[in-house]
């Protein structure tokens, strides 16, 4: 299917939105599964956030080696490429009978799972750029909705068939996916065409030059740490606290997956210019469901708490919806770069986020948890809205949600 005679319909925005769920639900399998492969892998409990810490830094490392090739090589060819790797690491996490072995693969799996940042700044491509909020928050509503149900779905088969299953049922889903990408995908060569060191060294550039981008990674950075300190340390702590197994574990994350319907309004609002509100509304979310979720777990209300998580997902969402929207609207020839750049810091703060709450949870329980995120998010409003009052006074206006995105 040639650039020209491509379409986004809104058929294919759906697949596009399955197809980045599936590929990024990849990253979260372990984050559910840590008890039970840390357990099988005589992997201490010090050491058990590890586990997810790699998968995520193998991320990172893949949307800045990988996803900024989205600017000078053929983007089809690129997408399914990434698939076959993620296949085979796949398969290898599945077979692994060693700590080492399985650590190697999560770094791989990863790494080989940006695709769907890869994806989706393709979508954006054929739409204009009124649309360009709408078809980011549909898309990314897929998306979160894989995130989301990784956890459940991995728990759930791993009840019944064992933490492998989980990595073997993936790898045969992502075989389909490739070969469904490989009808569907339209050819896309951008006219970049720099060498691959210098499309790296300019990432740097626009970092430099772009206040924006420094500003919506600070901001989703840190909410994106929150939400992979609970969703680590919560795990152990319905065990723990409420005595839940893998089954009910799942059932309890279906609750964050209900955060994947903020993705569509998101993406409305920041079209509709609604953009400083919306962060500002998401920060404030995320922190109070934080604190909130310390109150429930002290008094045993497992349906609060569920209500807290969901509320947290939300929040983290609309602000990466908001974001992203503002990332890719600041120059559409550097739009893998940029999200790159945006992506990769987002998850080494998510990485942190995942092994320090881990850690949090064995040093302070909960409660740890809790005051650690809490404390982010204050800061993080109280930076927000600092930019907020320094925009106003420089512009003498009311025009700050703008300028600030």
């Amino acid at each position: 299917m040639t650039q020209q005679a491509f379409r986004l319909t809104p058929v294919l925005t759906g697949i596009f939105a399955v197809v980045c769920g599936l590929t990024v639900a990849n990253i979260y399998y372990a984050q559910a599964l840590i008890g039970p492969i840390t357990t099988d892998l005589a992997i201490t409990p010090a050491w058990a956030g590890i586990v997810v810490t790699l998968t995520q830094l193998g991320y990172g490392a893949g949307l800045f080696l990988i996803v900024p090739l989205a600017d000078r090589s053929e983007n089809r060819r690129l997408i399914l490429l990434t698939v076959a790797g993620l296949i085979v690491s796949l398969l290898g996490a599945a077979s692994s009978r060693s700590a080492p072995v399985f650590m190697l693969c999560s770094v791989m799996v990863g790494l080989c799972s940006v695709g769907s940042q890869i994806l989706l700044p393709l979508a954006t491509h054929f739409v204009s750029s009124d649309q360009r909020g709408r078809v980011i928050g549909n898309v990314m509503g897929g998306l979160i909705t894989g995130i989301m149900l990784s956890r459940p779905l991995a728990n759930t088969l791993a009840a019944v068939w064992g933490w492998r299953a989980v990595f073997w049922v993936s790898a045969l889903t992502m075989a389909a996916t490739g070969c469904l990408l490989w009808r569907v995908l339209p050819r896309y060569a951008p006219p970049h065409r720099s060498s691959y060191r210098t499309l790296l060294w300019s990432i740097g550039y626009l970092l430099a030059e772009y206040a924006l981008l420094r500003r919506r990674i600070l901001y989703h950075g840190i909410l994106f740490a929150v939400f992979n300190m609970f969703w680590t340390a919560s795990p152990l702590m319905l065990q723990a606290r409420f005595g839940l197994g893998q089954g009910g574990i799942a059932i309890f994350a279906l609750a964050g997956a209900g955060g994947a319907l903020a993705a569509p309004l998101a993406g409305r609002l920041a079209d509709a210019g609604h953009t400083r509100s919306a962060t500002w509304g998401a920060m404030a979310v995320v922190g109070l469901a934080s604190l909130v979720s310390g109150w429930s777990m002290s008094e045993g209300w497992l349906l609060m708490l569920a209500c807290m998580a969901l509320c947290l997902d939300a929040g983290v969402q609309t602000n990466h919806i908001v974001s992203q929207r503002v990332v890719y609207g600041l120059n559409d020839q550097a739009r893998g770069r940029l999200n790159a750049a945006y992506m990769t810091a987002i998850f080494l703060c998510g990485a942190m986020g995942s092994s320090g709450g881990a850690a949090l949870f064995s040093l302070w329980g909960w409660w740890g948890v809790v005051a650690v995120a809490t404390g982010l998010c204050s800061i993080n409003l109280m930076l927000f809205t600092m930019d907020i009052v320094r925009t106003r006074r420089k512009t003498g206006s009311d025009i700050a949600g703008g300028i600030i995105g």
